[in-house]
Parts: structure tokens; sequence; C-alpha cells
């Protein structure tokens, strides 16, 4: 049943009415309808942690990015291995890089002030076409189109878009086009982003609550969660790797990883590229032993890192990039990303039982 044009102009006033009742009460909003905008910085920040991930797991970070450093000249100042370090466990660490790149940028070429319009933001380095209308709409009240994963999903129910994903999106975003709001843009913005994430969700929608119920083709046919439709999965290649936990004096030895690149700029534990056969010269001549295995998903591949491990009685000289001795006891201090994270906890156990 397709959305004829008096509901797509009513579907603003529903969703709008919805959210008054109904909004999520975040860190980085302020109230529906509130006359104050919000801070364009702490939209930014929680825009940019938010990309592919949760709102759950984001809460924590933005709490202590915010209290660290709680204005963007204050985030431009920081010391980049810190806003690293601050960043691990979080993913998708280019993010992290784009995150004081952007703060630079608004700092030396906009006097601190982040741009106004959709255009203005979407010039900022690390910032795309969808966290630029996000910030516009949200920040400044600029009627934007805004589409992320949630959103997608809604308009792909509500007009019952056949074609799959990725190829959908240019339809999807012409039809949430025609429903936006030349007013409230930014609280139908995050409607739908709330909509998405409470109610028309991937799995079991809740269409009796939904407020869209009505003027949804998705739930005319009687299988909304059709929708939007996926593309033929893809198999997920798979990676193996070394990485050594190289221990003495009651340090470990890390180095740093290359900018460019996974897990770019992040501290690590030695080890060489990923590839289809684990391959890497350890840092020094030892008696290594294998600790373990530490298996983990990226988004285009998986991994198989295997762990080996040695105590010296002292400490050899490391010719290793940007390497550093960090003591064994403040390990979760080093600001690890979950990978190495979870290889240093074997290296820890390792250390448990092996002997001076």
């Amino acid at each position: 049943m397709p959305v004829d044009m008096p509901v797509k102009q009513s579907v603003a006033g529903l969703l709008l009415d919805w959210y008054d009742g109904h909004a999520r009460s975040l860190p980085w909003r302020t109230p529906p309808g509130a006359a104050a905008r919000p801070d364009p910085y702490r939209v930014w920040l929680s825009e940019i942690m938010l990309q592919q991930t949760t709102v759950a797991a984001v809460g924590p970070y933005f709490a202590k990015f915010t209290g660290r450093w709680p204005t963007v000249k204050a985030l431009a100042a920081a010391d980049e291995a810190e806003l690293m370090a601050a960043w691990a466990g979080l993913g998708y660490y280019a993010r992290a890089r784009n995150l004081i790149a952007c703060a630079r940028s608004v700092v030396r070429d906009h006097g601190g002030i982040f741009p106004a319009t959709e255009a203005g933001l979407r010039a900022l380095p690390g910032v795309g076409a969808y966290t630029a209308a996000a910030v516009a709409a949200i920040a400044f009240g600029e009627r934007a189109v805004v589409v992320d994963a949630n959103v997608e999903r809604v308009v792909s129910r509500l007009f019952a878009i056949p074609d799959p994903l990725p190829g959908s999106r240019p339809r999807i975003r012409a039809h949430a086009d025609t429903i936006t709001p030349d007013v409230r843009a930014g609280d139908f913005a995050q409607a739908m982003m709330d909509l998405g994430a409470t109610v028309c969700t991937a799995r079991n929608p809740r269409c009796l609550l939904c407020p869209l119920a009505d003027p949804c083709a998705a739930r005319a046919e009687g299988a909304p969660d059709r929708y939007p439709v996926k593309p033929a999965k893809k198999v997920r290649p798979h990676r193996r790797g070394i990485a050594y936990w190289l221990e003495a004096d009651g340090a470990v030895l890390l180095v740093r990883r290359p900018d460019k690149g996974m897990l770019g700029g992040m501290r690590a534990l030695p080890g060489g590229d990923w590839a289809d056969i684990a391959e890497a010269a350890p840092p020094v001549a030892a008696a290594w032993h294998m600790i373990g295995t530490v298996e983990h998903v990226f988004t285009h591949f998986s991994l198989s890192l295997d762990i080996h491990a040695v105590r010296l009685p002292g400490r050899p000289a490391a010719d290793a990039v940007a390497a550093e001795w960090w003591p064994v006891a403040l390990i979760e201090e080093a600001g690890l990303p979950t990978l190495y994270a979870h290889a240093a906890a074997l290296g820890r156990a390792f250390s448990e039982v092996t002997p001076a």
C-alpha cells in the first residue's frame, strides 16, 4: 500500500507528538521542543561516538570525554596518545584520529565555533554526510535529512521499499526527504532515531505501539520485519597473526601501531601483520611459550591472534617503533584496544605462574 502525499505530510506531526512524550533522556540532548539549542560540541562528539556503536556503550565514554575535555578547544589541545588511550575499547579507532583532527580544525579555522550549516560541517575533517546533517539539524535547527541505520529501517518499512541495501539508500534518503519537516528538524531526526531504536526494532517490531502504524506500508503487508531488504551475506575472510608478551623487571614491552591501518595509533603488543598465515619475528631471541589464542571479529574479517610470551631477568634493548615498557600491574591503564586487552589478560595469567 503506497503512502500518499497527505499521509506523508502527516508523518512528521504524528512522530513529533510521539517524541514529545517518549523521547529518550540522553546526556547530549535537550528536551523536545526546548528553546535552548544543545551544545554543538556535545552533539558532534556524541554522533562520532555513536557511529556503529550502541547508546549504552557510548554513555560512559561520553561522560569521560566531556569531563576531561569539556570544550572543543580543550579537545583540540589534548595529547593525541592520551585521547587514543581514552578511546580504547570503543572500537573503530579511525574515529578517534578524526575526532582530534576535526577539533583542531574547528579551533584553527573557525575560532573554536562549529559551522552552523550542513555544508560547512561537511567540510570539516572526518565529518561525513550523516554527521554533518545530524549536527546541523540537532544543534542548529537547520532542515537536514538525517539517515542512520535506525532511520533506514523506519523509512524502508514505512514505504515498503523492495530494493536491497545498500543500493536502496538513495531511494530511502529521497523518501526521508519527503517527510522531514521545515521546523523542529532536530527533534524530528532524534524522533526517527528513537523510534527505530525502541519501537521499530530490527527484530520483533512493536507495531501496536508505533505512532506511524497506520501509514506504514510494511505493516499493511503484514511483514514489517521483511524490511529493509538485506543483501546476500558475504563470507567474512579469516586472518591469523602473532603477538608477543615480552616481560622483564615487572614491565611489558608495548609498541605504537602505525597511524594508518587497523587500530592505528593505538598501543599494542609487538607482532607482525595479519594475513592468511601467522608469521612475525619475535622482538628478541628467547625461549618463547605459546600461551593462547585471542579470537576477534572486525567489520571485514575475523582474526586469530596467537600469543607468545617470555619472562626475562632484565630488559633487552627494544628497537621496535615507538616501543615503551609498561608496568604489568598497571596494564589496564595503557589504553589497549579490546583485541590486545584480551591478549594482555593471557599475559598477566602467564606472569602470575611464571617465576621471575
